[in-house]
């Protein structure tokens, strides 16, 4: 399959992860709207990356539903059908359950589960007619929690079971939908984790946000005889 000529739509743009699958889909020749919290810095990106003719950059704070809609409203109005959705934003905020902060928590599923699903639902007519493939770009946390992220943990292991209702949902309709679960990958927000928790930050000992960026276009690639639907990353070099 060609993705040449499709549009596509990614959040969390101006993330390491994101900027890296941003530059894959714009080297596969696709049309893609970005998403991140501030205009200025989607522009610098695009400019930097000298992506102004194929990147249609808006910014949206993913934890107001209304801002949501209103990025929501403003693909419809561009582009007809839609060929490859990737939620890549997230947020993290590591604390044990007795000392966190219930705000924290409502900040995470914001962006981490509400974001995603409310793009998502709202973006399926646009999805169905481009025969869309859907990816959500999780964390192994999203598979096995442990101590001192349980509400980030929550939130992921969520994601996870919206992707599977999804998928099962959304086949018939031509739609396909993949999970990546990241292990500790190399970005500014595995660096904060590292400095909370005290550790040294080797970011070549860790997974590349362009290693995730190729996997991913590996699967959107995949013909459509078959279906990836769940994809765990972790580092080849153990801490």
């Amino acid at each position: 399959m060609a993705l040449e000529g499709g549009v596509a739509l990614v959040t969390g743009a101006t993330g390491g992860i994101g900027e890296a699958i941003v530059g894959t889909l714009v080297a596969a020749g696709m049309q893609v709207c970005i998403t991140g919290r501030t205009q200025e810095h989607l522009d610098k990106l695009a400019a930097d990356r000298q992506w102004s003719r194929q990147v249609e950059p808006f910014a949206v704070d993913l934890t107001a539903r209304e801002a949501v809609q209103g990025f929501c409203d403003w693909i419809r109005h561009r582009h007809r059908a839609i060929h490859v959705l990737v939620h890549a934003a997230g947020a993290i905020v590591p604390g044990l359950i007795g000392d966190s902060r219930l705000d924290d928590f409502d900040r995470q599923y914001q962006i981490n589960v509400r974001a995603p699903y409310q793009l998502t639902q709202e973006l399926l007519p646009q999805l169905a007619l481009g025969m869309g493939q859907i990816v959500f770009i999780n964390s192994s946390a999203g598979l096995h929690a442990r101590e001192g992220i349980a509400q980030y943990a929550a939130t992921k292991h969520a994601l996870r079971a919206l992707a599977d209702s999804l998928r099962m949902e959304m086949n018939e309709k031509g739609i396909r939908v993949l999970s990546v679960f990241l292990g500790r990958t190399a970005t500014a927000m595995q660096a904060a984790v590292h400095a909370h928790e005290g550790e040294s930050y080797r970011p070549e000992r860790l997974v590349q946000p362009d290693d995730v960026a190729s996997v991913v276009a590996s699967a959107l690639l995949l013909p459509r005889t078959a279906e990836i639907t769940d994809i765990s990353i972790r580092p080849m070099l153990r801490a």
